[in-house]
């Protein structure tokens, strides 16, 4: 083993930008589907090996590389999406597909090269500012421009629900913080030694040290798991339909009644129902009607309903033209029995190039327009808030991705239950829909509330507030989930409460991490 580390610190040239590569795609492996949560530590072991001789600029370099490898791994099922409408986007597939992970592939450049210009040799030290700077840079990726934070490092955890349980005190950037101090800190111990025996000794070290505070951590969840559930009588009943329309045949005029009678087939109300309220659940743009403007509509799907029992269904919305270009919204509404608007939800973290063209005045001269479906832009909804519904729970609805950004559940003021409505019919049977339930799933985690997912073709389910699946429909299966919603924690978790309050420590270990080492090497300490 100590030649192949050897081997690898050496490297230099193509061959180290290579290796960084592949260590950043294999650390990809880590998230869903494929769950093979060591290679993202060990990903990150192999860019620190790597950074041993490394200049600042050349530790730039090779973050960039290894951050390329790791998001085109992790994100390649963005260009299923260009293929709906092939004649018209799969030119642009190219630049999808590469362009993305060569933009965000500059946030672990920062960190590398940042971290190698503040701790100047490689040791704890190091790995300690490489942790920090590379959770500082995943926050700063949930917010720059319009902020992508997909496949964080901590998602790796969702397959580990006793680890999984930190997230409710330190969100999921306490769980990346983590993971690439464990990464770094088995590079540190992977440095040579005065002899065989002390890099041995130091080997282990590194390897104990994050195995042993992940399993403490493991400890604690899994006596935060064994709580007494929470008895709360009178819980309403769910019908969540995920009608696996086809995203080429979704708008066509021809299909729009078939797909329609579908849905309303999948939510007829189970044989003797009867007792507590029911929801139906539809997913995001779940029919081509306009239901909040659509009157008859809304009447005909009154007659799925019960006196107490509400449906909500994610539906394009117009607003009245009053003389200007008519707005378009991607909304959630919600009917009772009577056929009427109860409630409305207006998306407003929206996908750029998929909801709307930025920069459209000069896009448009290239040729460029957004993949949905029309020529007019989305108009962004005012922000996050918890819907209040008649003799039922307060929820906050997520629409699409608006579920993966950590900082924007829960600011609407705090709901009994979380409700996302999405269509990841784009991305087909890639990883994407997979990482986006499992992104799901740890914010109920970190809110300690209930989840309910509906996905036009999956991964529709119910998740508990410790981020169980009590219900789950496998992808690209057209079918219902009955089942009672969960109940919330009696009491809001610390992330709830605080937030991503981590993130004030970054600086304080970053400042303690660049004097430990600068201290390290004006006195040519052999270890940190």
């Amino acid at each position: 083993m100590s030649g192949m580390i050897a081997w690898a610190a050496g490297l230099c040239g193509w061959r180290a930008s290579l290796l960084a590569l592949s260590a950043g795609a294999a650390a990809a492996a880590g998230f869903a589907p494929l769950h093979a949560l060591p290679l993202a530590p060990l990903g990150l072991a192999i860019l620190l090996l790597l950074l041993r001789r490394a200049t600042p600029w050349r530790a730039l370099s090779l973050g960039w590389c290894f951050g390329f490898g790791h998001f085109l791994a992790g994100l390649y099922w963005v260009g299923l999406a260009f293929l709906v409408e092939a004649d018209r986007f799969a030119w642009l597939i190219p630049f999808a597909v590469s362009g993305l992970p060569a933009l965000l592939a500059v946030f672990p450049a920062l960190a590398a090269g940042a971290c190698v210009l503040a701790v100047p040799r490689p040791g704890f030290s190091r790995a300690l500012a490489f942790a920090a700077g590379w959770t500082a840079l995943e926050w700063l990726r949930a917010h720059a421009l319009t902020g992508f934070p997909w496949n964080l490092l901590g998602h790796v955890w969702t397959p580990v629900d006793t680890v999984l349980q930190a997230a409710a005190w330190f969100g999921a950037y306490g769980l990346s913080f983590l993971t690439a101090f464990a990464g770094a800190a088995l590079a540190a111990a992977a440095e040579p030694g005065e002899t065989r025996g002390d890099w041995q000794r130091r080997l282990v070290l590194g390897a104990m040290l994050p195995l042993g505070l992940f399993a403490l951590l493991g400890i604690a969840g899994g006596l935060r798991l064994r709580e007494p559930p929470v008895l709360d009588l009178g819980r309403p009943r769910l019908t969540v339909v995920q009608p696996n329309i086809a995203q080429a045949d979704k708008w066509r005029r021809d299909l729009v009644e078939a797909h329609f009678a579908a849905l309303l087939r999948l939510s007829q109300a189970p044989a003797g129902a009867a007792g507590a309220p029911r929801l139906v659940v539809w997913p995001e743009t779940a029919t081509a009607h306009y239901l909040a403007n659509d009157v008859v509509r809304r009447r005909l799907l009154a007659g799925l309903l019960g006196p107490a029992d509400l449906l909500l269904a994610g539906t394009v919305r117009h607003g009245p033209d009053a003389g200007a270009a008519t707005q378009f919204w991607n909304s959630l509404v919600t009917i009772d029995a009577r056929g009427e608007t109860v409630a409305l939800y207006d998306k407003h973290h929206l996908v750029p190039f998929g909801e709307y063209l930025p920069f459209r005045p000069w896009l448009e001269l290239l040729g460029l327009n957004k993949l949905a479906a029309g020529r007019v832009d989305f108009s962004f909804g005012p922000g996050p808030r918890s819907l209040s519904l008649p003799g039922l729970p307060a929820v906050q609805p997520l629409i699409c991705y608006e579920v993966i950004f950590p900082h924007e559940v829960g600011d609407g003021g705090r709901p009994r239950w979380l409700l996302t409505v999405t269509n990841d019919a784009w991305f087909g049977t890639s990883s994407g829909p997979y990482q986006h339930f499992e992104m799901a799933r740890l914010r109920a985690v970190e809110q300690g509330l209930p989840l309910v997912r509906a996905a036009n073709t999956g991964v529709s389910g119910v998740i508990g507030p410790h981020g169980e699946v009590i219900a789950r429909l496998p992808l690209n299966t057209a079918g219902r989930l009955d089942a009672a919603l969960p109940p919330p924690l009696v009491e809001a978790t610390l992330y709830a409460r605080l937030g991503d309050w981590i993130l004030l420590g970054l600086l304080p270990l970053w400042s303690l991490a660049t004097w430990c080492g600068r201290r390290r090497t004006r006195h040519g300490w052999t270890a940190d």
